[in-house]
């Protein structure tokens, strides 16, 4: 009914109903020609499960853009369960030119163009992941959070706006990191969902605290480097209780707190030093060493760690990404053998006490699994980008059984980090990449 009360609207404000003219309203209105006047607007309106459309100022080279919010099943197997409201941003360029479609691990940022977007001057739809920032109910259902139903989410947004606007259009799926798995994810449940897809940075992890990021740290990057690295961690050991009170003086001006208390913070921001480190290629040569004071160590040890992965109101903020973390798609722990003498442990460190309040799950090893076997079996037209010295790279996807005849394919940036995009590498390796994606836009 919603559909027919447009058009009825449309023409009776184009005149085709006025009386003098009844008897020439089929001559005078082909069906093609009333399509031609409909806005995007009113065509997104049209799409049954969509609550609300806001049209934006067109930012970059989008000549339309618009917020729009979907109301989606909280569990798609059991719709008794209710709805929650997910964002999702689209930004319009042309209804032929391709799709990218942003797959956010977790809430939307920014309506900026991505890479891929920008490259192509292509279309743009960004959906946010259930459960993060805007798309996130009051009360969540926890075991709701599961790959498939975002998957199902994904596919849902895409086949309606392809069929509202975009139906000739070559729709291609892109995500970072965490959007890198949701990628993989959606491509495994619905692998014709689009046309191809292009992943940056994603882990494929095999286990909750998968044992590969130990032996890749131990082996990332040169001897000395590494030296270093541990060395200024176990500068951090030896002034702990220095750095202890300087983490006491920042928790009481900006109000932080810890759920497994400070002195277990302060222990695990120095192990994290380690992986964050490789993560964001921080230079080797920033690294203090020497006759340093508490402050010059801890203020290194912050800038590259932050609070935000332990603090309370971050985790709040990143409990579904926790979640996802614990239950399938993995993450790492801490190796505390080489820091026994500090620790007086020899016992990883894990993540277990970010479950949410009053709940946990016993992890599941079959969906990762599933998506290893997806991708080394069946899958199809689908580009990984990966930098070098990332340490997300130690669980980084190994395609195998002949990938190319299924054009699979994978870059390695050669001492990249986490930030590795397609404009990282050399001109003649860009070159490539692209050839690649074009043969799947413009084929």
């Amino acid at each position: 009914m919603k559909r027919l009360h447009l058009c009825y609207a449309l023409l009776f404000t184009l005149g085709f109903f006025n009386c003098k003219s009844a008897q020439k309203t089929t001559a005078l209105a082909p069906v093609s020609e009333v399509s031609k006047v409909i806005s995007n607007y009113e065509k997104l309106s049209s799409i049954k499960n969509v609550a609300q459309i806001i049209k934006k100022n067109p930012v970059d080279h989008f000549d339309e853009n618009y917020e729009i919010w979907f109301e989606q099943p909280i569990d798609h197997e059991d719709p008794s369960k209710g709805t929650f409201m997910q964002r999702v941003l689209l930004g319009f360029k042309q209804p032929e030119s391709p799709v990218i479609v942003e797959l956010q691990g977790y809430g939307i940022y920014t309506d900026q163009s991505g890479e891929l977007a920008k490259h192509y001057e292509a279309n743009q739809l960004t959906i946010e992941h259930r459960y993060f920032k805007n798309s996130r109910p009051e009360h969540i259902d926890w075991n709701t959070l599961t790959i498939k139903n975002a998957a199902n989410d994904q596919a849902l947004i895409i086949d309606a706006i392809r069929d509202a606007l975009f139906p000739n259009a070559k729709f291609v799926t892109t995500g970072i990191s965490k959007g890198c798995q949701t990628t993989m994810a959606h491509r495994r449940f619905f692998p014709n969902n689009v046309d191809a897809s292009v992943c940056y940075v994603g882990p494929l992890n095999y286990q909750r605290e998968d044992p590969r990021v130990y032996s890749f740290l131990n082996h990332v990057g040169t001897t000395e480097d590494r030296a270093k690295v541990k060395a200024f961690q176990e500068l951090c050991f030896e002034n702990r209780a220095a750095l202890l009170d300087l983490m006491k003086q920042e928790a009481k001006t900006k109000n932080f707190t810890w759920e497994f208390g400070i002195d277990k913070a302060i222990d695990y921001t120095i192990l994290e030093y380690a992986f964050a480190f490789w993560q964001w290629g921080v230079p080797p040569e920033s690294i203090p060493f020497g006759d340093i004071s508490p402050e010059d160590i801890y203020k290194h040890l912050i800038k590259v760690v932050g609070y935000s992965f332990f603090e309370d109101r971050s985790v709040s903020d990143l409990q579904p990404y926790f979640w996802a973390a614990l239950t399938e798609q993995g993450i790492y722990g801490y190796e505390t053998a080489p820091f026994k003498k500090y620790l007086n442990t020899d016992k990883i460190y894990t993540f277990d006490w970010a479950f949410p309040e009053g709940i946990s799950k016993t992890y599941d090893l079959k969906p990762m699994q599933k998506i290893r076997a997806f991708l080394n079996t069946t899958a199809e037209k689908i580009l990984f980008i990966y930098g070098e010295y990332d340490a997300w790279s130690a669980t980084a996807v190994v395609l195998e059984n002949n990938p190319k005849q299924r054009e699979m394919y994978k870059y390695i940036h050669p001492k990249g980090d986490h930030k590795t995009r397609i404009s990282s590498f050399n001109s003649k390796t860009q070159t490539e990449i692209y050839s690649i994606i074009d043969s799947w836009i413009f084929n």
